[in-house]
């Protein structure tokens, strides 16, 4: 727990800097990057799986605090957002994959894996289990999460939105009562999400246990700051943690790289988040967190701040990964090592 508590410490000053630069969602972009140049600079940063756990479940709380009947009535208009997933990720595959191939000099395979939008444990086995060069591809893979979790909110704050929002919807919080209440249930749905193969399922569960007390009516509430804080500064810290084991020397081999399907994936989710936008009438920055291929627990996390509708977020997401499930070996067949 030592190395925890000195991660959190680091990513604490890293909140602070952030906010004192007026950065946008301070609290989770201060600490990914103070965090993240600790990891390169060889500190011993890292964070315990349990307390990794506590916070995927207390954000998850937190996004499912906010449902209501009218985030329910816009689910209906959802299975468009979900067509237009698929297609932004095939299209930031294909283009990726050209791009690292013809512009960086990786194989067809390894550019295949290094520049799929997401779902890194599974691009990470299917790279070992085929003798890739897993360094280079986990390299260009931290460094899309990180530019991403960086890049959003500035995108945002370029469409004119005010990122300065609450980190968990407003309402007076849960008493400890309820929060131990909500926290079990989130664990019993989390198992069983977890033998269903579901992505994150500690956030997804306990979004569903929240979302599903909201809407119950039983209780008015919601996550108090004093827990809703910590997660997001938690969060960041884990972003940061990715370079803990990168040395600087591969970094620099594999930062242009990096940068460039960052600039593809951004470019193609802004494109496509607007022809939805308009579509649905929704906010183009609420589509564009929902389709940028960040991490699960960071996009759901900056929906909050942006007031998304609670779970559009997460759905998109979690269709992405299914669409990486089925791309990625389908794509894998017509490619050369």
């Amino acid at each position: 727990m030592a190395r925890t508590g000195l991660t959190l410490a680091v990513a604490l000053v890293g909140a602070w800097l952030a906010r004192a630069l007026h950065m946008p969602v301070y609290m989770l972009t201060g600490p990914a990057v103070a965090v993240s140049l600790c990891g390169l600079a060889r500190l011993p940063v890292g964070i315990d799986p349990r307390a990794r756990d506590a916070c995927f479940m207390l954000l998850g709380m937190a996004v499912g605090s906010g449902f209501n009947s009218d985030a329910v009535a816009t689910m209906l208009r959802w299975p468009l957002a979900f067509a237009g997933i698929f297609l932004v990720t095939w299209i930031t595959m294909l283009a990726s994959r050209f791009l690292l191939v013809r512009g960086f000099g990786f194989a067809p395979y390894a550019a295949l894996l290094a520049g799929s939008p997401g779902h890194l444990s599974f691009v990470i086995a299917m790279a070992e289990g085929s003798g890739q060069d897993v360094i280079r591809i986990s390299v260009v893979q931290s460094v899309r999460l990180l530019l991403l979790t960086l890049v959003v909110p500035f995108v945002a704050v370029a469409f004119g939105v005010d990122m300065s929002g609450p980190l968990a919807p407003p309402g007076a919080g849960w008493p400890l009562w309820t929060l131990g209440l909500l926290a079990g249930a989130a664990w019993i749905v989390a198992l069983g999400l977890a033998r269903l193969r579901v992505p994150a399922p500690l956030l997804i569960g306990a979004m569903l246990a929240s979302g599903g007390w909201q809407l119950s009516g039983l209780q008015s509430g919601g996550m108090p700051d004093w827990l809703v804080m910590p997660a997001y500064l938690a969060l960041g810290a884990l972003i940061g943690t990715r370079f803990a084991d990168i040395r600087a020397a591969d970094l620099l081999r594999n930062l242009g790289a990096g940068l460039a399907i960052t600039v593809i994936a951004v470019v193609v989710a802004a494109v496509a988040a607007f022809v939805v936008a308009v579509a649905l009438g929704m906010p183009p920055s609420h589509v564009l967190v929902a389709f940028a291929p960040g991490g699960l627990e960071t996009m759901i996390a900056m929906g909050v701040v942006l007031g998304v509708v609670p779970g559009f977020v997460a759905a998109c997401h979690i269709t992405r990964l299914f669409v990486l499930s089925v791309l990625l070996p389908l794509m894998a067949r017509g490619s050369t090592f």
